[in-house]
């Protein structure tokens, strides 16, 4: 799955800032927004297809998908489509359109990349041999060079956490067992040491960072840093669908030596220098209420209740079938739980059946019960071995649920991200262009805490959500999509967005909680 936007296997809507995805959505495709020199957005509006370049955010309307065309060429030909699925195109007299559903030879540009080192990006028409350009209130393609008008930084528009995967290795990027460097040998992204955050900076000229599970920053030398400095922000560079980063002295990012670690060598991109963003999938861990014991495959096939703690064999990929909105649940070992002749769960399944999908059933008390293909729920036997032989939800077929691969977590919703409303202020909204990265603490029982960058719980009441406790109160996380979540007090009351970007708790009704892009 490659390509920096998420892929919603359902061709999913847009929210916010959100991932554009069809079901088909191509190779190399990217989701982004183009800001000019006057630190404005290519917005598309929804009447009259009209564009111009006066969004001062990145919302729907500023959401355009880079698509290379299907040529190996290495010339980073691309056309750009709206949200309106409509292709931007330069017409024989110059004039700028977007009301094409079809690619013609007026759409398709070339990218530069410019020479200052400040990582914008410059669109050569091809036909026509001009540079796209912007003015106050209009789109112009009229430049043979491009100057200060023709360039555009660009602002991924993917949810921001992901998995890298390098296209001259072939393998994922993960933290080091010293917690200080980035390897990229993984054969698959397993577990939360292999997610990143990729923040971008617009007050730091449109660069970008990458942002460690372990709430550190790459730096080019290839240590992780505490805090973000110059040599911790690259520019973005698209090569024929794949991502370069480059350093503020010109060099780019890729594995090096027999341990693959990441940091910036060359001056020239090759394939070492090239990677993939690809969706990061929910992984969790699940403890039956009945022993406190984590579900785990550690003993071979059977799914046993039994292990004290979380190791990559408690670890389980959830993966949701659309068609029926259930979930598949996969081991690290590419096995998925099966219901077996009898009532067993076993991680036998080589591949995706009717017996290997589950129905998650949220309740009250934060935990999850999981309904099996014969309509029985799983319960934990006193052995620890899981059997879908209940009729109904009683303790015994309760788990409590850990989102093991987001210890750091990014949420968003129709408004935009959760961000903090000032920068001296320690009270989250819910319309923010740019995200807090939220610290996730583990408790008892499915409870998770959350904390700020400032190193202050969260704190929830009536009036909204601050980020200024020193003592952490309890919340539970419910998937609900791949990439949608609610989130639950103990008290079991939901936290919601509101229109005007308030963010506050709401009451106990699943149909009013507002579910989470994470």
């Amino acid at each position: 799955m490659n390509g920096i936007n998420g892929h919603h296997a359902n061709g999913g809507d847009l929210n916010g800032c959100g991932d554009i995805i069809t079901q088909n959505q191509q190779k190399g495709c990217w989701t982004i927004g183009l800001i000019n020199s006057k630190h404005r957005y290519l917005t598309a509006e929804t009447f009259g297809f009209k564009i111009n370049a006066n969004g001062a955010s990145l919302k729907k309307k500023q959401i355009w998908t880079l698509e290379p065309e299907n040529s190996n060429s290495g010339d980073s030909l691309i056309y750009l489509r709206s949200h309106l699925d409509k292709y931007l195109a330069v017409d024989s007299f110059g004039n700028i359109t977007c009301e094409s559903e079809e690619k013609e030879p007026g759409s398709k540009f070339q990218i530069s990349v410019a020479e200052d080192g400040s990582g914008r990006w410059a669109f050569r028409n091809v036909v026509r041999g001009y540079f796209l350009g912007a003015t106050s209130d209009k789109l112009t393609c009229t430049a043979k060079v491009p100057g200060d008008a023709e360039f555009w930084h660009i602002h991924l528009a993917a949810r921001p956490q992901m998995n890298l995967r390098s296209v001259g290795r072939k393998r994922f990027a993960h933290l080091s067992e010293n917690l200080d460097e980035i390897h990229v040998d993984a054969n698959i992204p397993w577990g939360e040491d292999t997610l990143f955050t990729l923040e971008f900076r617009q007050d730091e000229g449109g660069k970008y960072a990458i942002h460690t599970c372990n709430n550190k920053y790459l730096s080019l030398g290839g240590k992780l840093v505490e805090t973000c400095n110059k040599d911790c922000l690259f520019t973005a560079e698209y090569h024929s669908g794949q991502l370069a980063l480059r350093d503020r002295c010109g060099a780019y990012l890729s594995p090096i030596g027999s341990k693959a670690v990441l940091k910036t060598r060359s001056n020239t991109v090759t394939k070492d220098e090239l990677f993939s963003l690809e969706d990061s999938l929910p992984q969790a861990s699940f403890v039956a209420a009945l022993n406190s014991k984590f579900v785990s495959v550690k003993q071979g096939v059977d799914v046993t209740a039994n292990q004290d703690e979380i190791s990559d064999h408690e670890t389980f990929q959830l993966e949701f079938d659309w068609s029926t909105k259930r979930w598949y649940i996969r081991t690290m070992q590419d096995k998925y739980w099966t219901l077996e002749t009898g009532g067993g769960i076993q991680a036998a399944g080589d591949k995706r059946s009717s017996n290997a999908l589950f129905d998650l059933v949220w309740q009250n008390d934060g935990s999850v019960a999981f309904r099996a293909n014969n309509g029985r729920y799983v319960m934990t036997k006193r052995s620890g071995h899981l059997y879908a032989t209940a009729d109904a939800i009683d303790d015994n077929c309760k788990y409590f649920f850990y989102l093991v691969n987001r210890p750091i977590l990014v949420l968003k919703c129709e408004q935009g991200f959760v961000g903090y409303k000032s920068a001296s202020s320690p009270k989250l909204e819910c319309n923010k262009a740019t995200y807090e990265t939220i610290q996730v603490e583990r408790g008892e029982k499915g409870i998770v805490y959350f904390k700020g960058q400032n190193n202050k719980y969260w704190h929830v009441d009536s009036e909204g959500v601050t980020a200024d406790s020193d003592t952490p109160e309890g919340f539970y996380l419910e998937l609900r999509e791949p990439t949608r979540l609610c989130i639950k007090t103990s008290n079991g009351n939901y936290l919601t967005a509101g229109k005007n970007g308030c963010f506050r708790l709401g009451d106990s009704s699943i149909e009013n909680a507002t579910q989470w892009e994470y």
